[in-house]
């Protein structure tokens, strides 16, 4: 019997778990399962791949595993408006005050605010600080 079949294919299969149930945990045992899949080519022992298969799956689970997951949360929080717009420096086209105003970012319109007593004047920059909706709030730079 061909041992690297079984374990190629179950890499597969924790490779689709992973994809349906993305807990960064069924990608560790696929990891395994291939890895496992290339040492039955030349160890053709079931009891020493499976031995493999479980050191090979705890080493991935402890080793990578963290990796991935501070990856995936320092890219959540750099994605959608506030990796895209907080923080970034944009222009006026309306004088921004209380109640009304208009910046222009990435050749966008956005409705701005700005929570100062005064009003910034059109062609002024500014720095984005937070949004509501879809409406900017700023400050003066």
């Amino acid at each position: 019997m061909l041992f690297w079949e079984i374990f190629a294919i179950a890499g597969v299969v924790f490779l689709i778990l992973e994809i349906l149930v993305p807990a960064v945990f069924f990608l560790n045992l696929a990891i395994a399962g291939f890895l496992t899949a290339i040492f039955s080519l030349v160890i053709s022992d079931i009891v020493t791949l499976i031995l493999a298969f479980v050191v090979l799956s705890l080493l991935s689970i402890f080793l990578i595993r963290p990796l991935i997951l501070k990856h995936k949360s320092t890219q959540d929080t750099q994605t959608g408006i506030e990796g895209k717009y907080i923080g970034k420096v944009a222009r006026v086209i309306e004088p921004v005050s209380r109640y009304k105003g208009a910046i222009t970012i990435y050749d966008e319109r956005w409705d701005a605010r700005y929570d100062g007593d005064d009003e910034i004047p059109a062609g002024a920059e500014i720095r984005i600080v937070r949004n509501e909706s879809l409406i900017m709030y700023v400050e003066k730079l």
